[in-house]
Parts: structure tokens; C-alpha cells; sequence
């Protein structure tokens, strides 16, 4: 069997990662269509509110390798609160929506960030997104303040619609690189410290550590291009 060119592959390749990925925020901030318009592409106006959990997955290949994100979306209404150590647990990365339209959804962000840390595992990489920038005119949370959140914190922020489908990509992107790059540094420091404790283990293997090409640009400059 000749292999298949680019990495690319069939939907039968094999898979190398699952990376569970958690949507957090209050109800009606388009945690739903930010997941819709990422798995399949799709947008609804008539969108239910969320019972409970749902997840939906999206295979995609980073530097080769194959992965599937598993996206995980939650009810943002009060009562479903009682959802989340199940709910957190296994979650590699998390997506903090606000609707830049409500200034109460980001009020409501640093409650939902402690939620996330207190639940969550503590290396989880996290990307705050400000959706809904469709509805430019009626902005109530300014770009500036909520990338001065996200520095604070230490958060990728980007702003999305996932009416007109801006950015949505881009976000589970930089969250699933991140969550890739480090999973892979893990890896790399394993077999180093295998090599260290038995040098014969990997003797004529070589380690490879990555170069300068492989930086990931820092959280803050990662920010908010709205194009």
C-alpha cells in the first residue's frame, strides 16, 4: 500500500490526537453557532438554548499529524451548572464566550474562568472570544478592554461572528496548535529524559528539538485581527 501524499489522508487515517475542547459562557453568547460553523459549517438563526451537553468533532491536520478536536458545549443557563467536573474532565482546551453586544456576558467572564480553574486541568490553554462582531453598531464591550483581560490572564482572545463565519476557524486553530505544540514538547521531554536514563534505549535515535521556525507568537500578539 503506497501512503498517502501530504499527510492528508482519508476519513479512515489513522487518528494521532483527540484534543477535548470545552465552549464555556453564559446562555445565548452563540457558544452553539460558534460550534456549528466550526464542525459543519452551518449557521442557524432559529438556534434552541442547549439542554444539557453536546459535543461535536472535526478531524484536521497540524504539522501532518491527524487531528480529531472534540468539541464540547454546554447549556450557559444557571441551572446546568451542576454539569462540571464531568463536563471539564479530559478537556485539553477551553473556548470563554462573551456576546460583544452584552456587557454582561464579559462581566460574567472572570466567574467562568475561576469555574474553568478550579475544575479544569491547570496547563488547559485557553482563548477568550468576543462573538457576535456582525452586530458591530451595538457594541458594549470595546476590543481594547477585553484584550486587556486576556493579557491579564494570560488568554488568547480573538473576536468572531459566526453569522458571517469570521475568525471562528482561526480560534480552534490557535487553541488546538497550542494545546499540539505542547503535548508535543511533553513527548520531546519524555524521550530526552528516557535517553538520559538509558541511553541505550534510543542509541542512533535522534531527538529533534524544535527550532526557531516552531515559536508560537506570543498570547498578546495573537490578538483581535477582525479581518
Amino acid at each position: 500500500m503506497g501512503s498517502s501524499g501530504g499527510g492528508y489522508g482519508d476519513a479512515s487515517q489513522k487518528i494521532d490526537y483527540v484534543f477535548k475542547v470545552v465552549l464555556i459562557g453564559d446562555s445565548a453568547v452563540g457558544k452553539s453557532q460558534i460550534l456549528a460553523r466550526f464542525a459543519r459549517n452551518e449557521f442557524s438563526l432559529d438556534s434552541k438554548a442547549t439542554i444539557g451537553v453536546e459535543f461535536q468533532t472535526r478531524t484536521l491536520v497540524i504539522q501532518h499529524k491527524s487531528v480529531k478536536a472534540q468539541i464540547w458545549d454546554t447549556a450557559g443557563q444557571e441551572r446546568y451548572r451542576a454539569v462540571t467536573s464531568a463536563y471539564y474532565r479530559g478537556a485539553v482546551g477551553a473556548m470563554l464566550v462573551y456576546d460583544i453586544t452584552k456587557r454582561q456576558t464579559f462581566e460574567h467572564i472572570p466567574r467562568w474562568l475561576e469555574e474553568l480553574r478550579n475544575h479544569a486541568d491547570k496547563n488547559i490553554v485557553i482563548i477568550l472570544i468576543g462573538n457576535k462582531t456582525d452586530l458591530e453598531e451595538q457594541r458594549a464591550v470595546s476590543t481594547e478592554d477585553a484584550k486587556e483581560f486576556a493579557q491579564k490572564e494570560g488568554l488568547f482572545f480573538l473576536e468572531t461572528s459566526a453569522l458571517e463565519a469570521t475568525n471562528v476557524e482561526n480560534a480552534f486553530l490557535t487553541v488546538l496548535t497550542e494545546i499540539f505544540n505542547m503535548v508535543n514538547k511533553k513527548n520531546l521531554v519524555a524521550s530526552e529524559e528516557q535517553a538520559n536514563s538509558n541511553p541505550g534505549s534510543l542509541s542512533g535515535k535522534k531527538i529533534v528539538i524544535p527550532g526557531p521556525a516552531q515559536v508560537i507568537p506570543s498570547k498578546s500578539s495573537m490578538c483581535c485581527k477582525s479581518s
